[in-house]
């Protein structure tokens, strides 16, 4: 039976990190220097600070993506999430969903932050799904959010 499967970072899903979020950062908006970076340096940008990338798997061609940037504090920031336009519908975004909450409350984190923007629509679903709760901006480390939406875990 086919399966998502959620699988931890390797070196060599590095590609499909950047393949995954290019692709629907383009889609969507424009692709900045911040985003560049992070896409091709996940192990320095995301996973030297104690933050974690997970991947979705079916029938072992990596589909989707979601990673947790630690901020310190107790506060982990959920972001570059996407899943291949090809698989949508499968249940790639909430086995990633799931599984990062999951994470971040075992590793006792207090909250969740994530920033997006209001156009798309499913996301903000899933993210209020989850229990999101929009808050104002305080801060912009990119260009294009219009929202930012916390989940408090402890």
């Amino acid at each position: 039976m086919d399966k998502i499967e959620i699988v931890d970072y390797k070196p060599e899903y590095q590609k499909d990190f950047e393949r995954l979020n290019n692709h629907w950062i383009e889609k969507h908006f424009e692709l900045e220097e911040i985003d560049r970076f992070i896409l091709q340096n996940p192990e320095e940008a995301i996973l030297k600070n104690g933050g974690k990338i997970f991947f979705a798997s079916f029938n072992n061609h990596i589909i989707g993506t979601v990673a947790l940037n630690n901020l310190g504090n107790g506060i982990m920031e959920f972001a570059k999430m996407a899943v291949d336009d090809n698989f949508h519908g499968l249940g790639a975004g909430k086995a990633l969903c799931e599984s990062a909450i999951t994470y971040a409350k075992n590793l006792n984190i207090k909250k969740l932050v994530l920033y997006s923007h209001t156009k798309l629509k499913a996301a903000i679903a899933i993210y209020h799904k989850y229990g999101f709760v929009a808050r104002p901006i305080t801060d912009k480390k990119y260009k294009r959010p219009d929202i930012y939406m916390e989940l408090i875990i402890q």
